[in-house]
């Protein structure tokens, strides 16, 4: 999953754009290298768990996900077991949902991309990647915070015209040193806040240095989050486009 998977303050919109001098990245380099630093730059195979958190109880679901570039992605459900074999492709901009107990193929229309992936606090749009933080939103840096001990770029992402996106905009804390996205906060396109997320747990991974512990809280539902836990992953490794097809939806183990 890439996440793909980060979020802000209302407050600071009307902050002018941080003067940065002329050696400096600019917004979009720093979200580029950060999305790739997480997300790996040409492939990847992941395995993670999932817990959704609720005032009266809590589920946690395990799966494997694996990646080519922005365009393809596959993810298996493993546990629970009412749920192993579920599996969702991203081929393009096509998305698919592969249920084995009801022997059902069902291909996701755009207007699914907002609704929350397994029940989780995720959207389809998030696991399955359909938008692309560094494509389809323009970049202002509008400040340094600190994020823990980490001192951090304060980004600013604004939709584009026209791209298909679930967010009007985002703020993203970008370490600066690292290039690691450790706090995110998404707004719907009338500018309230929808949802925080923490990057937590920074270990070194297949030699890339990420958070492996994310956090997602929605913000006006009081005792709900998500934690996904990045359990194993492995930066570009060999796949071809070939390995993202239904037909690997109904066998990938």
């Amino acid at each position: 999953m890439k996440h793909a998977m980060y979020t802000s303050v209302l407050l600071l919109l009307g902050i002018l754009p941080y003067p940065a001098k002329a050696q400096e990245l600019t917004a979009s380099e720093i979200v580029k290298k950060a999305n790739d630093q997480f997300s790996g730059e040409k492939s990847s195979r992941s395995t993670m768990s999932m817990t959704i958190v609720r005032p009266t109880w809590e589920r946690t679901i395990e799966f494997k996900s694996w990646t080519l570039g922005d365009d393809y992605a596959l993810t298996l459900i493993t546990a629970p077991a009412s749920e192993k074999g579920q599996t969702f492709l991203k081929r393009m901009n096509e998305m698919w949902s592969w249920n084995p107990t009801i022997n059902r193929l069902i291909k996701l229309p755009p207007s699914m991309m907002s609704q929350g992936w397994m029940g989780s606090d995720y959207t389809n749009d998030d696991i399955l990647n359909e938008s692309s933080v560094v494509d389809d939103y323009t970049h202002v840096i509008t400040g340094e915070e600190s994020v823990g001990d980490r001192t951090c770029y304060r980004i600013k992402l604004t939709a584009k015209e026209n791209a298909a996106v679930v967010w009007g905009h985002q703020v993203r804390w970008i370490d600066k040193t690292d290039f690691l996205f450790l706090k995110a906060e998404m707004y719907d396109v009338d500018g309230y806040l929808v949802r925080t997320e923490l990057g937590k747990d920074i270990r070194t991974m297949d030699g890339r240095l990420i958070p492996t512990l994310l956090e997602l809280i929605p913000a006006e539902e009081e005792g709900y989050k998500t934690i996904v836990e990045i359990r194993e992953i492995e930066y570009n490794i060999s796949i071809s486009e070939s390995f993202f097809s239904q037909q690997n939806m109904k066998r990938v183990r």
